[in-house]
């Protein structure tokens, strides 16, 4: 989240997610001591939680991708990074969370984007006692049907022009 989006727009949330706000009662503060939650942990649970939703395909920006496209293709950085395309500000008792998304082809986009909405604001609040105030989601792009099979392909074509055309195969004709 950029801070003029939230200073502007939301200004008594981002009081309350910098935990600016006294007058909330909160499992994480206690007379007996303080519990931090880092922002990397509630981007992962809420990454995990938006990925669980049928219709979401992936997530990340443009800029995202592409870079997850090459850190997938160096040894030993396979797998998406489960924050990928998430971003939240974490406060002591509140959070925000902004997620870019990719959907499927023939999604109700409302629908799907309520449904990672509760999920994230579930998984959130369950496992890290935070208050969620907003969901922010941007839905970047739509998958098409086939879009994978033709990347694969043009990889699969790739590779046999490297290693001479054939796929890697001996040649029968002598």
């Amino acid at each position: 989240m950029t801070e003029s989006k939230t200073d502007t727009k939301f200004p008594q949330q981002r009081a309350a997610a910098e935990g600016k706000r006294g007058d909330q009662q909160s499992p994480l503060v206690t007379s007996q001591g303080k519990t931090t939650i880092a922002d990397a942990v509630v981007a992962k649970i809420a990454g995990m939680a938006a990925r669980e939703v049928s219709g979401v395909h992936d997530m990340g920006a443009g800029a995202a991708r592409a870079f997850g496209a090459v850190r997938d293709k160096l040894p030993g950085m396979q797998g998406q990074s489960p924050t990928q395309g998430v971003s939240v500000e974490v406060g002591e008792r509140q959070a925000a969370v902004d997620i870019d998304l990719i959907v499927e082809y023939g999604v109700a986009i409302p629908d799907m984007a309520s449904a990672v909405r509760k999920n994230v604001v579930q998984a959130v609040e369950r496992m890290c006692g935070l208050e969620v105030v907003e969901v922010n989601i941007n839905v970047g792009d739509v998958h098409l049907p086939g879009q994978d099979d033709q990347k694969q392909q043009q990889q699969q074509n790739r590779r046999d022009d490297k290693s001479g055309g054939d796929g890697g195969k001996e040649s029968r004709v002598a």
